[in-house]
């Protein structure tokens, strides 16, 4: 299916939706590739089956078709078998168990050491490394990466969620993975088959009034969107069962407490550990 192919406004009308709720924008150009975006949701329980064979190398080889940075490619990943280093990796992200429980698990890096290998190869100082700039382009190399991954996951049925909570230790991380000097876990992903039994609805989002400018940057909206957006996701933790019922109280339980960051207020310091001279 294409952009010009025809497809049932209705549909088209409830996905949006299941992303908006009541602030849910007029459809416009739609396909399949469209709709599988809009239906993406995290997953936190996941059946034993496995994937099919060669499911990695697709996803990788997907990943590998994000864009990137100057062809830079800043990123690695590796994929965790293991049963023991997966119960290490669930327990540093506060115990997530779906960690062990998804047939295929995936850590995203950030990965600077394979141009410090080309910059002592060559005999060549690659003045730019030690720059925060080059840690950013990795970090975001290594998302798109991740991201392509992901849809094409979803395409075939499968379903994914992404675990920042790798960034809780990442010097643990670190060495439980091998990795060299100036790699860093951004996240991991777990990737599997939804069990039926888990809750994973569609999660709204802030309405596009609020995260969409049109020539300049206009926060007014805001005053307007937020108490329906927490209504919105009021309605939506009640139907799953979630403690803090608003967007607004999320954040605040988020962003107030520096507790709320799980170890990951010491990142700077750690990356400076792990070989990062970020200036």
């Amino acid at each position: 299916m294409d952009a010009l192919t025809p497809t049932d406004t209705q549909d088209k009308q409830a996905a949006l939706a299941r992303r908006y709720g009541a602030a849910a924008p007029l459809a416009g150009p739609w396909n399949e590739t469209i709709a599988t975006l809009l239906d993406h949701r995290s997953v936190r329980g996941f059946l034993s089956d496995p994937v099919p064979a060669g499911t990695l190398e697709t996803l990788i080889a997907a990943a590998q078709s994000a864009a990137t940075s100057s062809n830079m490619q800043l990123w690695s990943a590796i994929a965790v078998t293991d049963p023991g280093k997966r119960k290490v990796l669930a327990e540093i992200a506060g115990n997530q168990k779906h960690i062990e429980q998804c047939p295929l698990y995936i850590a995203f890096i950030a990965d600077m050491s394979r141009n410090e290998r080309m910059s002592q190869a060559e005999q060549v100082t690659f003045e730019n490394l030690p720059y925060l700039e080059t840690f950013m382009v990795a970090c975001i190399d290594a998302a798109l990466a991740a991201q392509n991954a992901v849809v094409a996951a979803e395409s075939l049925g499968l379903r994914t969620v992404y675990i920042g909570a790798m960034r809780n230790d990442p010097a643990q991380v670190h060495e439980l993975l091998g990795l060299p000097p100036k790699a860093f876990v951004v996240f991991g992903l777990c990737v599997g088959y939804a069990d039926p039994a888990a809750k994973n609805e569609v999660k709204p989002r802030l309405p596009q009034s609020t995260v969409l400018h049109h020539e300049r940057y206009d926060a007014a909206p805001e005053a307007r969107d937020r108490p329906a957006y927490d209504a919105e996701m009021a309605q939506f933790s009640s139907r799953n069962e979630m403690q803090a019922t608003t967007w607004t109280a999320r954040m605040l339980n988020r962003m107030g407490p520096i507790k709320s960051m799980n170890g990951r207020e010491r990142i700077r310091a750690t990356l400076a550990k792990l070989g990062f001279e970020i200036r």
